[in-house]
């Protein structure tokens, strides 16, 4: 019996891996990581030398608006082809892939590699179907990265969706049957990235998978464990890379736009590779996302946050009710105390101010992964970090369900060398 996932938004897809290379210099980390680090990407650029590699095949965001991005964005287009012609892949038909990532702290995330379908996904708030968006798209940033994926022949993906799993029936069983697939990947990765094994499902998994998936979907189950009466299912969260599903949605609907309704469903571009990983991993934590707000001046922009919320104060931390907000700059550090009423969560008070400020005032904005990366920014004349505390990831679900979006950036799955490192690839067009 061949495994069913017509009904599902995830499935099997034809999934292409580099041969004939060293994939310790072909995988590197999701574009969207270290973006006021450029030291990071020499390093990588270093190592990687003319070596084939992912590297090539993305445009790291720190790179989005420099002054050769057009080039940038055709050698890419380029190498992609050339990659094609010259045989550098190899083709999976049908595979889901079982993922292994030793991360650096020696903790192991589990998750499985297919494709999402588009159409059950949409980035906008309020949506309800069985793929959505847990934080909020920032639209301007959508245009710069179709500018990428329009054209391209392949995608990589760093996206991973997020299935709530308490009983640990989709993913966690493949770790006792590897025995069983075939490993397709086995190997060290560069910059603390730890270590990454992938096997391919049989057939056999394939079903389980398909069969765990129908029962998480199941309209009844779904209701009962969210205390929700008739309420649509959410059967995914994306966990990383919102931006980066939202642009493979803009593409697919692109497309549909020169294509008779009839060729839709059958479009390339109508799916996206991602990796699903249970919220319920023993290795996923979320991490708070901190803010540095550059070139800027920090009490003239400390003095405006507490006027743009009434009742709001600085002072210690420990002082009186309401939401903290830890803050850092050259030589000095504090905290400001918004009323609870600002807005349900302190990242989302302190996003709508700088949205708001920063039109009107010098600086910019950087979302930084990793405490000790802000508190270094922070050191620097004209700089101020805002520190923020992590989110509950049991409270991911039942918030999107029941309140919706989260604002953009409100979380972050590891530290930045923990994120998603590109390694599979498929066909777009």
């Amino acid at each position: 019996m061949k495994a069913d996932f017509t009904s599902l938004p995830f499935r099997p897809a034809d999934i292409l891996l580099p041969k004939d290379c060293d994939y310790d210099k072909w995988s590197v980390v999701a574009c969207d990581q270290y973006t006021s680090q450029p030291e990071y990407w020499e390093r990588v650029e270093q190592r990687v030398g003319r070596s084939p590699s992912a590297l090539r095949l993305i445009l790291p965001e720190s790179s989005l608006d420099g002054p050769q991005v057009e080039m940038d964005i055709t050698d890419i287009n380029a190498t992609m082809a050339a990659y094609l012609r010259e045989g550098r892949f190899k083709t999976l038909p049908g595979a889901m892939v079982y993922v292994e990532r030793t991360l650096f702290s020696g903790k192991v995330r589990r998750g499985l590699v297919g494709m999402a379908d588009l159409t059950a996904y949409d980035y906008e708030p309020g949506s309800d179907v069985l793929i959505r968006a847990t934080e909020g798209v920032v639209h301007t940033r959508i245009p710069p990265r179709v500018a990428v994926r329009k054209n391209a022949p392949i995608e990589l993906p760093h996206a991973m969706l997020l299935c709530d799993d308490p009983g640990r029936t989709v993913v966690e069983p493949l770790a006792a049957e590897t025995a069983s697939m075939e490993l397709l990947y086995d190997f060290d990765l560069m910059e603390q990235g730890g270590h990454v094994k992938g096997w391919r499902l049989n057939e056999t998994q394939l079903e389980r998978v398909a069969s765990a998936l129908a029962a998480l979907a199941d309209p009844a189950a779904f209701n009962a464990k969210y205390g929700t009466e008739n309420q649509p299912v959410m059967l995914f969260a994306v966990g990383d890379g919102n931006h980066s599903l939202a642009t493979a949605k803009e593409c697919y609907e692109r497309q549909k736009r020169f294509m008779p309704p009839e060729k839709w469903d059958s479009l390339p571009a109508r799916f996206a590779l991602c990796e699903l990983v249970n919220l319920h991993d023993g290795s996923l934590e979320f991490e708070p996302i901190h803010r540095v707000v550059f070139h800027t001046d920090p009490q003239a922009l400390l003095d405006a946050l507490v006027r743009a919320y009434p009742g709001a104060r600085r002072g210690a931390a420990s002082e009186g009710d309401g939401m903290t907000l830890g803050w850092l700059c050259a030589g000095a550090g504090g905290a400001v105390t918004l009323p609870a009423s600002a807005a349900r969560l302190p990242v989302a008070a302190l996003q709508s101010f700088l949205d708001d400020y920063l039109m009107d005032h010098e600086g910019r904005v950087d979302y930084i992964h990793g405490e000790e990366v802000a508190r270094e920014f922070a050191a620097r004349p004209g700089n101020i970090a805002f520190l923020l505390p992590p989110m509950d990831k049991e409270a991911l679900f039942p918030t999107v369900i029941h309140d919706g979006v989260l604002p953009r950036k409100t979380f972050s799955m590891g530290e930045a060398h923990d994120k998603r490192f590109y390694l599979e690839a498929r066909k777009i067009r």
